[in-house]
């Protein structure tokens, strides 16, 4: 389930990135906003799984 979470997380900041830099291009400040907490979430999502990680060995 680890590896599930960590291709999720990685996801989420690609999937933020991409709306960021969309958002950012047509001026649109709301989809730039989402775009920066998707990136956040999946940045928060990585550090859990890495600090799972840290624990288990």
């Amino acid at each position: 389930m680890a590896k599930e979470e960590k291709s999720r997380a990685m996801k989420e900041q690609a999937k933020g990135k991409a709306k960021e830099a969309v958002g950012r291009m047509t001026g649109n400040e709301r989809m730039t906003a989402e775009g920066k907490a998707d990136q956040m979430k999946g940045d928060a999502r990585q550090a859990k799984e890495k600090g799972k990680d840290t624990f288990k060995h």
